[in-house]
């Protein structure tokens, strides 16, 4: 579900005249009812914009008045969807904020990095270099794949290493960030990749653990050690 989909729907639907302005800014409160329902707009109100978001009482209103009558132009799940999304995207606009020295560090590391000799990428931006190629199959998302490698910040950090641990390790394709996904399907069996991954393709705005902040690239060395179901 994408917002920018669900905002055309929404502007298509949603035409309020003046005359139903008129007639939401004319109500009377005539019972505790009424007095309850108003009380009720105002918190709502309040409690959206204080978290500073930009409404439209009017739509918000028809809104209400929609679902009473069962004629929403989204349903309920598409909603809280909608919602759920807006709130993340909101926290993920303050995070780039908070962490913008960060990403411009990693933008900089990538493109010094896109011009060492032997560096390529792809069209997700995943830059890579092949350290060792070998000469087996290439895994697909459906596979299960047995790996060593080494995880770095782009100080040179080492965060984790299966070689340190002497244990290589097993997971799905498919199980892993974005760059680990795509970079897989790019090696035969017996290589060894160095992969440099920008945080859109590694773990975005959450970070990870003690030492991958938000929006961290993040530099892997990848040997492929054997495709697990092909054994």
């Amino acid at each position: 579900m994408k917002i920018k989909g669900l905002i055309i729907i929404a502007s298509v639907g949603i035409l309020v005249s003046s005359c139903a302005q008129n007639s939401v800014k004319n109500v009377k409160l005539e019972t505790k009812e009424d007095s309850l329902s108003y009380a009720i707009g105002i918190s709502t109100y309040s409690g959206v914009t204080n978290q500073g978001w930009e409404i439209d009482p009017i739509i918000l209103a028809k809104g209400m008045m929609d679902a009473k009558d069962g004629n929403m132009i989204i349903n309920e799940t598409a909603s809280n969807g909608f919602i759920q999304m807006y709130m993340q995207m909101q926290q993920e606009e303050k995070l780039k904020d908070q962490f913008s020295a960060e990403i411009e560090e990693g933008k900089a590391f990538l493109d010094s990095i896109g011009k060492i000799s032997g560096v390529m990428v792809t069209n997700s931006g995943l830059y890579y270099k092949i350290l060792e190629l070998g000469e087996g199959p290439k895994p697909v998302r459906t596979d299960t794949v047995r790996v060593h490698y080494t995880g770095s910040l782009i100080d040179g950090t080492k965060f984790d290493s299966s070689l340190d641990r002497d244990e290589p390790t097993e997971f799905p394709v498919s199980g892993v960030i974005k760059g680990w996904v795509e970079g897989l399907q790019l090696m035969p069996v017996g290589s060894t990749y160095r992969f440099y991954i920008p945080y859109e393709l590694a773990y975005g705005a959450r970070g990870a653990g003690a030492f991958i902040k938000p929006f961290s690239t993040l530099v892997f060395d990848i040997e492929l050690i054997a495709i697990i179901n092909e054994e």
